[in-house]
């Protein structure tokens, strides 16, 4: 509840994990409360307390948005607000380096939530980042690698247990302790089965997901949102207590006798209500941290620890309950749950293969995640890396490339990743690495729309303060016409934002013949740096008299006079591939022919989204029932060469 009512009531952004806002972020949607002071404060107490209260969330997500946020105040000098600044970043004050930024940052917080450098910086670039390129390899390498240092510094220094649990179990989190390895033909259908089930089961995950953050939209809009927090923190508590009664006591197993404690945190094995030298498996399975739990499932040699249906019961609860705690208002992340609930059932299908498999139920466990990753996530090489720098045990890794391709093959017939759908479900005008297949069939001209607000060079104060109040553009072409030119042409591109400066600092001269003046006297290049999380100034808090409306503004010394243009018979698909690749805001369209106005619209990534495309031309959806029958044809393709196989 405390997680909930910091969210709610103070920094509603921290809601979530955060990687849909740094995804959609990195893919060139600015939304400053995303990494803002506030957001970073609530991120760090409200992750501590949902965590520490055993709702079923993991901590992997706001660990990246944490990071990410950290970032970001550096990107743009610190926190102006909270006085929390240094002179010496204002270096990075641009969109670049505060990207640039992020995405270190986001390397860093994966690589320190799972203490895995490499998985880090591959799961950004796999899942997170839009651009990508050989200079930003090697930053977030070298962040990443910062980060393994400072934590075995830090566990070295809590391992005689000063620090609580954090010094327990070194750089490695959940080490199989397998000797030997081994597996053959036969194992293949076992693990090929689990890469099936991992996608039908990721992507039912997905599709429940959806409609469960569709119903909590609803309901958090009426005002219900601790409501609701407070019902799903008593279904959990209620699973957690309840279900355990359900398990019968086992005798410790042989060899790990020590490892059932008394109740406490002593060890993996709960003895809950049991006698002497006995243990509830069931317990040991709620009772634990999710990391301990995990744990619990990995370990080898211990087939006969776990009763199949305590581990059929743990498996529902632990699907679903991840699914219904994720839309809260809190900080909550699905790495973990999905990595728990993905090792509970390899495990079950590790016992009902029985002795037609030769693998350990724990290596099983560790495959289970591996599918169930893949099948949610739709991530490949990161996942692969991730689980090798957990589990330490490189003589997975052909098994978990196998069973992770099945997965996601299987789970990408029926719908998308779980971040994709995240970030369609906030709204957020996401540009997808590939245009859709319709867009072929359209050029430019046929998503611009009108009417299309032109300033001139030197422009009349009331004429800018006009169309600010009444548009909502934040870009603005420029043109010059006679007498200053020959013929209307196409100056640039001059933002809101800095129209606004202008009209604040009041840079107005009564006429156009008026004296020209140095414009570098009044005006520095952090006049028009970005402000970051500070609440920007609006047309209507800018006050001006009759006089100074009838005054003109020289827009050129602040106009971008090379702006990207793209012709009005172009395809919209090479639109939308120039449009992404240079990750722009803006672009001005011109006309073919000379006769008309230098500039006859402007594209904007909205203007990219299906639903505006398809919601000016109906007749180009058969395009997306096409792209569906051929995801149905890439499935029975790949059926069929797997029976020849």
């Amino acid at each position: 509840m405390i997680a909930s009512a910091i969210t709610a009531y103070i920094a509603p952004a921290a809601a979530g994990s955060g990687i849909p806002e740094v995804k959609a972020y990195l893919n060139g949607i600015d939304a400053p409360e995303i990494f803002s002071f506030k957001t970073l404060v609530v991120k760090i107490f409200g992750i501590i307390t949902a965590v520490s209260s055993s709702l079923h969330v993991g901590k992997a997500g706001p660990m990246l948005h944490t990071t990410a946020c950290i970032a970001s105040l550096l990107g743009q000098g610190g926190s102006r607000k909270y006085r929390l600044t240094c002179k010496w970043l204002r270096y990075f004050k641009n969109d670049k380096d505060r990207q640039d930024l992020v995405t270190c940052g986001a390397c860093a917080g994966i690589a320190a939530a799972f203490r895995a450098p490499i998985g880090g910086v591959l799961f950004v670039l796999e899942s997170l980042s839009s651009w990508w390129r050989s200079a930003l390899l090697w930053r977030a390498f070298f962040t990443t690698a910062v980060v393994a240092v400072v934590l075995r510094a830090f566990i070295d220094f809590c391992r005689s247990g000063k620090c609580g649990l954090f010094g327990k179990g070194g750089l490695i989190m959940f080490e199989v302790t397998a000797d030997n390895v081994s597996y053959h033909l036969v194992d293949l259908p076992p693990v090929i089965v689990l890469g099936v089930l991992g996608g039908i089961l990721g992507s039912s995950h997905n599709f429940i997901l959806d409609k469960i953050l569709r119903l909590y939209t609803h309901v958090n809009e009426k005002g219900y949102r601790l409501l609701l927090a407070a019902c799903v923190s008593i279904i959990t508590s209620c699973c957690l207590f309840g279900l355990p009664w359900l398990a019968s006591c086992r005798p410790c197993p042989t060899g790990i006798t020590e490892a059932c404690p008394s109740i406490g945190r002593s060890g993996n094995f709960k003895k809950f209500q049991c006698a002497p030298d006995h243990y509830n498996d069931l317990a040991s399975l709620f009772f634990n941290t999710n990391d301990d739990t995990i744990r619990n499932l990995y370990s080898a040699g211990t087939d006969s620890a776990f009763n199949k249906y305590s581990i059929i019961l743990f498996f529902v609860t632990s699907y679903f309950l991840g699914i219904v705690s994720y839309g809260l208002v809190a900080p909550s992340g699905l790495f973990v749950p999905v990595i728990l609930t993905g090792a509970t059932y390899g495990r079950l299908i590790g016992m009902l293969m029985g002795s037609h498999s030769t693998l350990d139920h724990g290596l099983f466990a560790v495959l289970g995640s591996a599918s169930f990753l893949g099948g949610t996530m739709r991530m490949t090489v990161s996942v692969c890396v991730i689980l090798l720098e957990l589990t330490n045990n490189l003589l997975l890794l052909p098994l978990v490339m196998l069973v992770v391709l099945i997965s996601k093959t299987v789970a990408d017939c029926f719908n998308s990743s779980i971040y994709d759908m995240l970030v369609k479900l906030k709204g957020f005008p996401f540009l997808q690495r590939y245009a859709q297949p319709y867009m072929g069939q359209l050029t430019v001209s046929d998503v611009v729309t009108g009417p299309l607000q032109i300033l001139n060079g030197v422009e009349k104060v009331g004429n800018i303060v006009h169309i600010l109040k009444t548009t909502g553009h934040n870009g603005f072409p420029v043109i010059d016409e006679p007498p200053i030119s020959d013929c209307p042409i196409l100056y640039g591109l001059i933002l809101r934002s800095h129209l606004l400066v202008l009209l604040k600092k009041k840079f107005f001269r009564h006429s156009i013949s008026s004296d020209e003046v140095n414009v570098f006297e009044q005006f520095s290049s952090d006049d028009f740096a970005k402000r970051g999380s500070v609440i920007r100034d609006t047309i209507n808090d800018i006050l001006l008299t009759d006089e100074e409306m009838e005054m003109s503004i020289d827009l050129h010394p602040f106009t971008n006079t090379s702006p990207y243009t793209v012709v009005e018979t172009m395809s919209l698909t090479k639109a939308h591939t120039l449009f992404r690749e240079l990750g722009l805001r803006h672009l001005l369209v011109i006309p073919k022919s000379h006769s008309r106005a230098p500039v006859v619209g402007i594209l904007t990534r909205h203007d990219f989204m299906p639903e505006y495309v398809l919601g000016l031309h109906p007749f180009l959806v058969g395009g997306r029932n096409k792209l569906l029958h051929f995801r149905k044809s890439t499935l029975i393709k790949f059926f069929s060469d797997l029976c020849r196989f």
